[in-house]
């Protein structure tokens, strides 16, 4: 697990993989009922913290103006991730579904103990953040966000998403 620094609030991240209760996780966060509440990504469309960075920031942005598109702050992380405006679309691709073994895990604002919760409530082995560069789906990233090859040329993977998380609202 690993804190940063994000709009003067605090976002934590633990990163599982081989998780085998994704199907439950999926069931309580779509009934309202998960707690501690968190944001489950799906990590093979991460290829590095930033653009995870960059969605949190969107999502604070957001709940400071009081202007969420979804119900709360950390279903607003996911959604900001996906790079789309179509908000149960960016859920569908960007969250967990019920079959994701690997997922991070994000919470803003999060106690120790909340952090423990949630690796409680995950049945999975936690591994290190550094992982996520070399387990992500790249051919399925730049599928998602529809990154060129020519893009690539100029520009990591990480730059290109968080380019979109920033210009969404813009186009």
């Amino acid at each position: 697990m690993k804190e940063f620094q994000v709009n003067g609030s605090t976002l934590s991240l633990a990163l599982f993989t081989d998780v085998t209760n994704s199907k439950e996780l999926l069931e309580s966060m779509q009934a309202g009922k998960l707690q501690p509440e968190v944001a489950l990504l799906n990590a093979s469309l991460i290829p590095d913290i930033f653009p995870v960075l960059a969605a949190a920031h969107k999502a604070l942005l957001a709940k400071s103006r009081g202007s969420l598109t979804t119900h709360t702050l950390h279903s607003e992380l996911v959604y900001c991730y996906s790079g789309s405006k179509h908000i149960t679309e960016s859920l569908k691709r960007c969250g967990i579904s019920h079959d994701t073994s690997y997922i991070l895990a994000a919470r803003f604002g999060a106690s120790h103990d909340e952090m423990k919760d949630i690796e409680k409530l995950i049945c999975g082995k936690v591994i290190d953040l550094e992982a996520l560069g070399s387990r992500a789906n790249h051919a399925q990233i730049q599928k998602h966000y529809k990154i060129s090859p020519q893009e690539l040329a100029i520009s990591s993977l990480a730059d290109a998403i968080t380019c979109r998380i920033a210009a969404r609202d813009a186009l």
